[in-house]
């Protein structure tokens, strides 16, 4: 006697229900996957990276190359801009060799890239901490830039006006912030990020044909600022360190490349990069400008913004603060929506949260404020960018990359391409471990005549 099935209609049922649970989680999985800022939309062209790109690297940055120019000397400050330049445009080329790397697979985040290469939990603990220093220290450096810069605004408009402290300009310059942060995903800041990138070609031009027009000044010097040995060697630390914030843009580059099209016949990788060449040429046309004019011109008594060295014609230098302005209240954007991305997720998808605008509402406003504090509590911006251009930006620019691809393109040992990868490793390493040294001190001399929230 045969064992008894279970009826057929039975078996169907429960196959359907299975069928249908699947199908209930894998919808709600995809309904928080679109509702997440870094989201499935793959409908943009070449010429979104190239202006998210110029939005993500000309920034605060630019703006202290002539100050670098004076720590660093005229030889190594040239060669180091020219070299940094080079060696960043290779270490981006392969992030975006690497984000299609494996077929039907898109890398669209650092950490996801970081997480093939070393392993899901320790590519986790050596990518998001880096980037996460990265993105949030350069919304709080653009807090400040910004406040700065309406504070000079106001300053050369109406010199005869009550002076207003910074603490108030930074909190004028949150409230943009404030409303821009809840603009859901890369695909809504395009405007903004558009905007700003004409702004960083609109006051870059400013800051070096204003310095030009100026012409160069009197009883100008080029040696080295520092008196003693070790303030010049600590000045020189710091000088590198405004070079390694200059090119930070790799952090957001493959969230960049998630919003290209892409197909099997023409992958994203083709218009992404053509859209980096373009930009990394704007980048150019900004950097060098500004760095070598602005120190010829002011020579080692120029200041740690080129803008602040400049006081005439007064329209003009307005001009070019408003300028940074509504660039800085872009680039903000940029790099904080993959700071949302990753708070959004883990809220959402670890914690189990309901995605809902309340929930984006707090995140959201609980982080520009936070950034607003640190920004007001701690406005050195020199220091800041000397200390935080090694620290993190070294690490995730120069050499993290690098160390990405030998591991997962495995060039022959050495071959040209293992060299070239262990050479940028080896300088981002010393980038890292120097160039903090420089911009602590930095901060340390510029805090003893500071008095919280002047």
């Amino acid at each position: 006697m045969g064992t008894q099935q279970p009826p057929p209609s039975d078996y169907n049922g429960d196959n359907m229900n299975n069928n249908n649970t699947l199908d209930e989680k894998s919808a709600k999985q995809k309904a928080i996957d679109d509702w997440l800022p870094i989201n499935s939309s793959r409908s943009r062209k070449w010429w979104f990276s190239a202006f998210h790109n110029v939005t993500a690297m000309v920034g605060a940055g630019v703006l202290s190359l002539p100050y670098a120019l004076s720590e660093l000397g005229w030889g190594p400050g040239v060669f180091i801009l020219v070299f940094s330049w080079i060696i960043t445009l290779y270490t981006l080329w392969q992030m975006v060799e690497m984000h299609e790397m494996v077929p039907g697979k898109r890398f669209d985040r650092y950490h996801e890239l970081g997480q093939y290469a070393f392993g899901e939990k320790l590519g986790l603990y050596i990518v998001v901490p880096q980037q996460l220093i990265v993105e949030v220290s350069l919304c709080i450096v653009y807090m400040v830039t910004g406040g700065q810069s309406l504070k000079k605004f106001h300053d050369t408009v109406c010199s005869s006006c009550k002076s207003i402290k910074l603490t108030y300009f930074i909190m004028i310059f949150a409230t943009a912030e404030f409303v821009l942060s809840h603009l859901p995903n890369f695909d809504s800041i395009s405007g903004v990020s558009l905007a700003a990138a004409v702004m960083s070609i609109s006051y870059s031009t400013i800051a070096w044909s204003a310095s030009l027009a100026k012409g160069v000044q009197e009883d100008v010097q080029y040696g080295y600022k520092a008196t003693t040995t070790p303030g010049t060697v600590f000045g020189f630390l710091s000088g590198l360190g405004d070079v390694a914030f200059a090119y930070s843009g790799h952090n957001v580059v493959l969230e960049i490349q998630a919003t290209i099209q892409s197909t099997p016949e023409r992958p994203s990788k083709g218009p992404m990069w053509k859209g980096v060449v373009v930009a990394y040429i704007i980048i150019a046309l900004c950097y060098f400008p500004v760095a070598l004019i602005g120190y010829w011109m002011f020579g080692n008594s120029v200041k740690d913004n080129i803008l602040i060295s400049l006081e005439k014609p007064a329209w003009l230098i307005a001009m070019a603060n408003m300028f940074v302005v509504v660039h800085v209240i872009g680039s903000y954007q940029v790099y904080a929506m993959p700071v949302f991305d990753m708070m959004e997720t883990l809220l959402v998808k670890k914690l189990e949260f309901n995605p809902t605008r309340t929930l984006r509402f707090i995140v959201r406003n609980t982080y520009v404020a936070f950034t607003m504090f640190i920004g007001i509590t701690f406005p050195f911006f020199g220091g800041l960018l000397g200390f935080f251009g090694g620290l993190a930006y070294a690490p995730t620019t120069y050499y993290l990359p690098c160390v990405i691809w030998l591991i997962v393109m495995k060039p022959r040992r050495y071959s040209l391409s293992w060299w070239i990868n262990w050479f940028c490793i080896v300088i981002g390493v010393l980038l890292m471990v120097l160039a903090p040294i420089g911009g602590m001190r930095q901060i340390i001399i510029q805090a003893k005549d500071y008095k919280f929230y002047s």
